[in-house]
């Protein structure tokens, strides 16, 4: 959901969860209002700012929040938390978006509560991203280089880079917050077999034997697997993913392979999270959020 930024420190960032049912395992806000972006605005009142709630019982939490703002929510609300939440969790990314919701508030973690599960997720999230980036780049890069793959492995495939992003949003993220990333990853790339870090050169090698491709590959998740072998497996043959991956990894075009299975993914959940978004924010909003994104990308377009 975004909210409106006010000024001030991580403080004011924690204070919107007041505003909110406290069964959340994890929240954290993100976006041009709370990491700078080039060419972005300074924040302001008016700009918006992005929150993402984790939590573990949708239906009961949307029980809590229904009573406590009601009004955040579009017709949806009619229908009770129950048909929230397979809204939620049947269609697009399991997402329920809002936007243009007002509060008196502002990736930075608000609320991360002791769970193993999720701090398991989230690494190897951060180690799934490393590893698809490595299939996709040289065998000789810079961190600058991987950051912006990483970075852009979201955006590849979503239908709203070609109407409705800055052009050059990946890389106006990524240059201000080289830190951030580093911060991030430093321990992974270093604790990482298939990569040779050079931190005090800001240079990564990686291993792009077959072999090498091979195991990195295998590490990717289950979904990303099955996409590249569908992209590639003929017809009829129904071999192992195993059996197609280690076909992939012999293959030149490996990194080829890798984001094209990427873009289809993204591409299909970008496609159904948008239009999931007009039914749970509502028409008005959607509109409205919608024209803002547009202006935004028309100012990128004439800077150019």
């Amino acid at each position: 959901m975004a909210l409106p930024a006010i000024q001030g420190t991580g403080y004011h960032f924690r204070r919107i969860l007041s505003y909110f049912p406290q069964d959340i395992s994890l929240a954290f806000a993100y976006g041009s209002a709370v990491f700078k972006q080039i060419g972005a605005a300074q924040s302001n009142a008016k700009n918006m700012v992005d929150f993402v709630f984790a939590v573990d019982d949708p239906i009961t939490w949307h029980t809590m929040n229904l009573m406590q703002n009601r009004s955040h929510y579009s017709v949806l609300k009619y229908l009770g938390p129950k048909k929230i939440s397979t809204v939620q969790n049947k269609y697009g990314a399991g997402v329920y978006y809002n936007t243009l919701v007002p509060c008196d508030g502002k990736v930075k973690i608000l609320l991360q509560k002791e769970n193993g599960r999720l701090q398991t997720a989230l690494t190897t999230n951060l180690k799934s991203a490393l590893t698809a980036s490595f299939l996709m780049l040289p065998e000789s890069f810079t961190e600058e280089d991987l950051y912006l793959q990483i970075a852009g492995l979201s955006y590849s495939g979503d239908f709203r880079m070609i109407i409705g992003e800055d052009k050059a949003k990946v890389l106006n993220i990524v240059r201000p917050n080289l830190e951030h990333f580093r911060k991030l990853y430093s321990n992974i790339l270093q604790e990482c077999p298939q990569a040779v870090y050079k931190q005090a050169h800001g240079k990564i090698e990686v291993d792009k034997s077959p072999e090498g491709q091979f195991l990195q590959l295998m590490s990717l998740p289950k979904h990303l697997q099955q996409n590249i072998t569908y992209l590639v497996d003929q017809p009829g043959r129904n071999r192992d993913v195993e059996e197609v991956l280690l076909q992939v990894a012999q293959d030149p075009d490996c990194g080829n392979v890798v984001q094209q299975a990427l873009f289809g993914i993204v591409k299909s959940s970008s496609l159904s999270q948008s239009a999931k978004g007009v039914v749970t924010a509502g028409v008005k909003k959607t509109i409205s959020y919608s024209a803002k994104k547009l202006y935004k990308m028309v100012r990128s377009l004439r800077k150019q």
